[in-house]
């Protein structure tokens, strides 16, 4: 298996669905924005939104460095044959800056959600057995329990756990062992005002909120049912997001890296999210995180 890929990805990356061909951002703009990342030293960019392989070749045709990568393919509406021929399509193209990320979605967002666990095992034969083979060192789930985690282990090059705590973090390594990368989501708002932040944060998380996959996971980690009324406890706010500025951060992505992540993608949240490009934030952010000397 190729165990480069923790390396490849760099230690912060940017989460986001706003950098999606037809998204309310022209296409100039996010080709400009892609580009931008680059250059402030962001080791990936996570496609957000259930993308097909093929969105991400705007973002690839802009950058010359960071990696791309779906944050997460759903494997429930891609056929895996057609995937591995667009993998192989992105990566000659582009010199293997391409990552496949892959998930099970949601049951309330997918007709015929039964077994996900089987169909993602089975989807990771069909991508061995394609004619050009997705290597299973550039594929990524989204894993969030032991089992998917163990078979991120075992059958691709790591996971990229979504709405997930530090102590996660500590758990998914323990249960990846040293040689996957692993690449959790961390959400961000950037405002000094907590009582606001917060308030920002809620009004975001409470959709996830209602998917019982993410529920189970928080669960998991010791969070109750009081934990998830009212857009999330301040218990919860606190331990999925960073809040305040991006002093503030630093210290929440360096515990994400210190309990065992190779790699944290970094999602703003705003008033706007999925909608507006928050430049200055991912420039801010760059600089407080020291981002400009991780690629000579």
């Amino acid at each position: 298996m190729d165990t480069t890929l923790a390396n490849d990805l760099g230690r912060v990356g940017i989460w986001t669905n706003a950098l999606r061909p037809g998204s309310p951002s022209g296409g100039a703009e996010i080709a400009d924005a892609a580009r931008e990342l680059d250059e402030l030293g962001y080791g990936a960019i996570w496609l957000g939104g259930s993308p097909a392989v093929e969105d991400t070749f705007p973002l690839l045709k802009a950058t010359s460095r960071l990696l791309v990568a779906t944050g997460i393919l759903s494997v429930w509406q891609h056929e895996p044959d057609e995937v591995a021929a667009r993998f192989a399509e992105a990566n000659a193209a582009h010199d293997g800056r391409f990552v496949l990320g892959l998930g099970v979605s949601h049951a309330p967002l997918t007709e015929g959600y039964r077994r996900p666990y089987t169909k993602m095992a089975a989807y990771l034969d069909a991508l061995d057995a394609a004619e050009t083979p997705v290597p299973a060192g550039r594929r990524v789930l989204a894993a969030l329990g032991p089992r998917m985690l163990r078979l991120a282990a075992e059958h691709a090059g790591g996971a990229h756990p979504y709405l997930v705590t530090v102590d996660h973090t500590a758990a998914a390594r323990e249960t990846l062992g040293e040689g996957a990368a692993l690449a959790p989501e961390l959400k961000v708002v950037l405002d000094p005002d907590l009582t606001r932040a917060r308030a920002t944060a809620r009004a975001y998380l409470s959709g996830y909120l209602e998917l019982e996959n993410y529920l189970n996971s928080l669960r998991r980690l010791g969070f109750t049912d009081d934990d998830f009324r009212g857009g999330g406890s301040d218990r919860l706010v606190h331990a999925v997001f960073a809040l305040g500025d991006a002093e503030a951060v630093v210290p929440r992505v360096n515990a994400y890296l210190e309990a065992g992540a190779d790699h944290v993608a970094l999602q703003v949240v705003t008033e706007n999210t999925g909608r507006d490009i928050p430049l200055p934030a991912y420039r801010t952010l760059a600089t407080a995180l020291g981002l400009s000397g991780d690629h000579g």
